[in-house]
């Protein structure tokens, strides 16, 4: 949409556009009014041709860090395409491609094979693509300071996917990421912290609540015992017993506690293997809550209702 009404040169309102050439020209007077005007139309639109068949389209895809090259970069032949020429083209087209690849640099080898293992690790997690693409250019970044060397690929991607479900609130810990990626959970924490450090990352302390919902269906809990717990939350965090104390065992906790107190069973051991804590955790978070909070009586009234 253009917003130029009249002629600044004559007032004439007798305006043409002509949109191959990207100009606005009046017709009473010549005056090109507009020569780089730009095109506000849909971008991911297909073309067609005569024929009716699809031609491609005006841009390419949008570009993204979970490509080595950003989604730019181009490729001799694919090698489909390769085999319909004859032997000699097909020769010179397949040492061509293989010259492409050695005179890539050793940071767009190393992103090639890190962000194959991101999505890898990204689809085993179920992570959102907001996450993803925080990760890519986060291991980009590190990859770009010299940060990887020393430390194994798969240790520094499986930390900058944890800062990226931490920076967009996606409830994963480190248990699930050690779990998807094969390293131990000390060494993800331990890149992960550097990582954030040395490219000035700010993140957040998790909130506890962010786990409710995650646990709470995996232990097949009705949606009053959810907010009960987020409830038993908001007093806890008030009470300030959840500073300097794992999201996770809290939150799972807290769960515990609402399950108890809507009748709703389910053993610390249960509770501890969805929340990838321990028993010991679960009861002393749990003690801790009953004492401060006085949520005894509550549970207490459930009994007897059973009763």
């Amino acid at each position: 949409m253009y917003y130029i009404k009249n002629c600044p040169e004559c007032g004439g309102i007798n305006l043409f556009v002509n949109r191959e050439k990207g100009e606005i020209i009046c017709k009473d007077c010549g005056l090109v009014i507009e020569d780089k005007m730009v095109e506000f139309g849909k971008e991911w639109r297909e073309f067609e041709s005569d024929s009716g068949q699809q031609t491609g389209r005006r841009t390419g895809a949008p570009m993204t860090y979970t490509q080595f090259d950003q989604g730019l970069g181009t490729e001799v032949g694919r090698k489909a395409d390769l085999f319909n020429l004859g032997s000699k083209d097909r020769n010179k087209f397949f040492r061509l491609r293989k010259w492409q690849y050695r005179i890539s640099t050793a940071i767009e080898r190393n992103l090639k094979l890190a962000l194959a293992e991101l999505k890898r690790v990204s689809s085993y997690l179920k992570l959102p693509k907001m996450v993803e693409e925080e990760a890519a250019m986060i291991y980009t970044q590190a990859v770009q300071r010299g940060l990887v060397r020393g430390r194994s690929m798969e240790s520094v991607v499986s930390g900058a996917l944890y800062a990226a479900c931490r920076r967009h609130e996606v409830p994963r810990t480190l248990d699930e990421l050690s779990e998807a990626s094969g390293i131990e959970k000390k060494e993800i924490g331990r890149t992960y912290r550097f990582v954030t450090r040395e490219l000035g990352i700010t993140i957040l302390p998790s909130n506890p609540a962010d786990y409710i919902a995650r646990f709470a269906s995996s232990l097949k809990l009705s949606a009053e015992t959810q907010s009960k717990a987020v409830e038993i939350l908001e007093k806890a965090q008030q009470a300030e017993l959840t500073s300097g104390r794992g999201p996770t065992g809290i939150a799972a906790a807290s769960l515990y506690v609402s399950a108890l107190i809507h009748g709703e069973k389910r053993t610390q051991r249960e509770v501890a293997d969805v929340a990838g804590v321990t028993e010991v955790t679960i009861r002393n978070r749990y003690k801790e809550l009953l004492d401060k909070l006085k949520l005894d009586k509550e549970i207490k009234k459930t009994k007897k209702r059973k009763r």
